[in-house]
């Protein structure tokens, strides 16, 4: 978003697009009760709701609605919407309460599991010794109604919609088995007098419980630290600035910071606003811009972006864009806005059981009306054991962990292979990707400028050398390190050198001892000076430069000494890695911040024929939407804060290890790894995946479609058999045996 359409959707009285935090979401179900009611609202032109991160994306008209009247029509089913603005304190609340919920969710499923573990065992291995259901009967009431009373509260909510989701059927089911069971436990000689045992079901009704709370654990995990990327971005920008105010230097906070204001920097502070220089000059690290290792000169004029930060010289610059104006909040935003269009893979889950949970209701009222009609003697018995069995039989306890089970083992294995992954979207989506988008620095190559090459003319003696060393161990520039480091391996020691001096744009000079003066830089440098230069160099300083190398020359006062090539390594893999997910039928791009002769040099010695060079942070993000709207699946791959806007907008985002926290943090993919080949990993790992939760669902349903119309008392007729609900909770525990052991076979597979 430009800072024009920013100012003008500020200056727009009527028109707000506002993010808000929502609390009380338990599932994908209730995320779309919170749009629809949203969206219902006169005034709201549109409402996007994000599980995930629990944020509500509103745009509407402030004359007709206020942001309280949108709070309390949440409130008045049982949800709430966080008001303020989105500055760096509501960010960090809303990671406090994320937190808060995870911690919640935690102690809730380790209590649940301790107080369900005697339940279990005497359930399962002493269900006719009578004292043990005393025991059972307040160990579950607590699990259920207090440990577990989110589902009966979810299911509630959903019912007064009309809707039912997998809240719905855990209620039913538990509750359903426990107030059974309650029944037997204080009237017991009930259904014995009838010539039927008298069973309880509490261990049955505790274990869904647990299970189902521990899907909730890891949903909440995955929500835990969604602004954590954000935070880190606003700490780029310091928190306050010296200004020049009637000659004297102030310090300010800088949201009082003004256009047009006179900003003191000096060296290693962070920029912290738009603007341009109007005294002095530095060399300034972009990388959090460009993604480029090289710092850049700037001087009188240049331009300046807040958070990057000043190296070694002192200067002045003019405030032009302050606050939600600046490059920095246009990435922050853009990432906010990115990561808040994403769509949970849970919500699967929930749709599935938006389908199936009300059919196994009807079934169990069908089922329960058929036995009274025709079930003859004791007819209201067999109907409650058959409706019992039905719901029982029918509880989403495999369908709850078919996917959380796939979903660790994979993740495991990606870590067995130095491959993190943060949710299950990616892994989700990580199949159908036919489109991957390479950041070249540190991505393709290794991101530190080495001397590659090097070329010294027969007049060039271990003295000239030793006086480069000094003259460079002297400069601010960056490339000035590497040759540094390949002086300091080839031995070659320092020698004196006097005056000094920094030519601007061009390069350095200093004197040795023996009054000879030298030179060191660019190709302009030595032009200026008419300095003498062979065939020979100029044909190596051409070949160089077309392969994508910065050149450094070196020079006495009357000819050229050497020169030096610079380059960023490609990484040994790079190329077989690309070359892989080609043949995989994956079209490969590259982006880069560097220039085009470099980045022609890079996508040439890899194999990637469509490449972009000198490309902006948002350029990299409309790329992505670009080829989203062609109808790509697309993975972006990257490693600096530059690449953040387009990891968030990414289909599958992927975040080299070596990389900046906060392109990790963004990123759904983190290789620890600096080698490509995790990437064609990276991705069949996702395929086998998403193949075994497809067969958990499969194994999850086989039971019901099976034993649901056994449940029901199908073969009652034909054979007289008729399904005890103890057999049907038997039946459940053997349909999650069965995912969990499908899941784990995934630690077998190779990628």
């Amino acid at each position: 978003m430009s800072a024009e359409v920013i100012m003008e959707n500020k200056n727009d009285r009527k028109q707000s697009k506002d993010r808000f935090p929502v609390t009380g979401m338990s599932c994908a179900s209730c995320s779309a009760s919170v749009e629809s009611i949203l969206n219902q609202l006169p005034g709201v032109h549109e409402a996007s709701v994000n599980f995930a991160n629990a944020t509500a994306t509103v745009e509407f008209d402030n004359s007709i609605i206020s942001q309280q009247e949108l709070q309390a029509a949440l409130q008045a089913v049982g949800y709430d919407l966080i008001l303020g603005n989105n500055d760096s304190n509501s960010l960090v609340e809303q990671e406090d309460r994320a937190t808060q919920s995870y911690q919640k969710a935690l102690r809730k499923t380790i209590w649940a599991a301790v107080l369900t573990l005697p339940v279990f065992i005497l359930g399962m291995f002493y269900m006719h010794w009578v004292p043990g259901r005393w025991i059972s009967l307040p160990l579950s009431a607590i699990v259920l109604f207090w440990f577990g009373r989110d589902f009966f509260i979810g299911a509630y909510r959903q019912a007064k919609f009309g809707k039912a989701n997998m809240d719905t059927l855990v209620a039913l089911s538990t509750g359903i088995a426990f107030f059974f069971s309650l029944f037997n436990t204080l009237f017991p000689d009930f259904f014995i007098s009838r010539g039927f045992e008298s069973h309880v079901y509490y261990e049955a009704a505790t274990v869904i419980i647990t299970f189902i709370s521990l899907g909730k654990l890891l949903e909440e995990r995955a929500k835990s630290n969604t602004s954590s990327a954000i935070k880190k971005l606003i700490g780029l920008q310091p928190k306050t600035v010296r200004i020049v105010e009637d000659g004297m230097e102030i310090t300010i906070p800088i949201e009082q910071v003004k256009r047009g204001q006179h900003i003191v920097i000096k060296p290693g502070e962070k920029i912290p606003v738009d603007g341009s220089i109007i005294t002095g000059d530095s060399f300034v690290d972009e990388s959090m811009i460009t993604g480029e290792p090289i710092a850049v000169h700037k001087t009188v004029g240049d331009t300046l972006f807040a958070g990057t930060i000043n190296q070694k010289g002192s200067f002045r610059f003019e405030a032009e864009k302050v606050g939600q104006e600046t490059l920095l909040a246009q990435i922050i935003q853009m990432v906010q806005e990115a990561q808040g269009s994403k769509a949970p893979v849970q919500g699967l889950v929930d749709k599935i059981a938006g389908v199936f949970v009300p059919t196994v209701i009807v079934i169990a009222i069908i089922t329960f009306t058929a036995w009274m009609i025709l079930g003859g003697q004791d007819a209201f018995f067999h109907a409650l054991l058959n409706a019992i069995a039905v719901l029982v039989i029918a509880c989403p306890c495999a369908l709850g962990l078919a996917t959380p089970t796939a979903i660790m083992v994979g993740i495991g294995k990606g870590a067995e292979h130095n491959i993190l992954i943060k949710d299950a979207e990616s892994l989700e989506l990580g199949y159908k990707v036919n489109a991957v988008i390479l950041d070249k620095t540190g991505t393709i190559t290794e991101g530190h400028p080495e001397v590659q090459r090097t070329h010294w003319t027969e007049t060039a003696t271990s003295y000239d050398k030793g006086v480069l060393r000094r003259i460079e161990e002297q400069s601010e520039h960056p490339l000035a390190e590497a040759v540094i480091k390949y002086l300091e391996q080839e031995g070659t020691p320092t020698e004196e050198v006097t005056n000094f001096n920094s030519i601007t744009g061009k390069g350095v000079r200093g004197t040795g001892v023996k009054g000879v003066t030298y030179f060191v830089g660019n190709f302009k440098l030595i032009a200026e000076h008419n300095l003498e230069i062979t065939a020979e160099v100029t044909q190596t300083y051409q070949e160089w430069s077309e392969e994508g190398m910065t050149v450094i020359f070196f020079a006495n006062q009357k000819t050229v000494l050497g020169i030096l090539g610079i380059t960023d390594k490609i990484k040994p893999t790079s190329a077989k890695a690309i070359a892989l997910l080609q043949k995989r039928g994956i079209a490969v791009h590259m982006l880069t911040g560097d220039n085009a002769r470099t980045a022609a040099a890079v996508s040439k010695l890899v194999g990637i024929t469509k490449f972009q060079a000198e490309v902006m942070p948002s350029d990299k993000a409309n790329y992505v939407k670009q080829l989203q709207q062609e109808g790509y699946t697309v993975a972006m791959v990257g490693d600096g804060i530059n690449d953040s806007q387009a990891l968030a907008q990414a289909d599958v985002s992927i975040a080299m290890g070596k990389g900046s926290d906060i392109a990790i943090d963004v990123a759904k993919m983190t290789l620890i790894t600096s080698d490509l080949m995790a990437i064609p990993q990276a991705l069949k790992l996702s395929k086998k995946t998403v193949i075994g939760i497809r067969q958990n669902l499969f194994w999850a349903f086989i039971y019901n479609l099976i034993g649901i119309p056994i449940a029901a008392g199908l073969l009652y007729p034909i054979n007289g058999f008729e399904l005890d609900p103890m057999i049907a909770g038997a039946a459940m525990a053997l349909s999650s045996v069965s995912v969990v052991t499908n899941s784990l076979r995934l630690k077998q597979i190779k990628i």
